[in-house]
């Protein structure tokens, strides 16, 4: 049987045995190399007020919050796409 993908889904390499994560999204255990992981800031305070409070010399702090989904959910919010099989081969990620 052919396969689909050189490394077969996975950033393993010849690692052996790798632990088990759950997606934020739907709870879904998956490998931990297979996980699809998007950092983004996030700032407890409202975006029209932290402009406001910036704009008056306050200091407003972002925090990385870091969440990672299965395959099936980054598909479905749009952070990966499925390619086809001449755009699999370049090693490019949308974000």
């Amino acid at each position: 049987m052919p396969k689909k993908r050189e490394n077969r889904g996975r950033r393993k390499g010849d690692k052996g045995h790798v632990g088990y994560i759950s997606c934020d999204n739907c709870g879904a255990r998956i490998p931990e190399d297979k996980a699809v992981c998007v950092t983004r800031m996030y700032s407890p305070v409202d975006s029209g007020l932290a402009a406001e409070l910036e704009k008056k010399g306050a200091m407003i702090t972002r925090y990385p919050v870091t969440r990672c989904y299965c395959v099936n959910c980054a598909v479905h919010f749009g952070i990966i796409k499925v390619r086809s099989e001449t755009e699999r081969r370049s090693h490019t990620r949308l974000r």
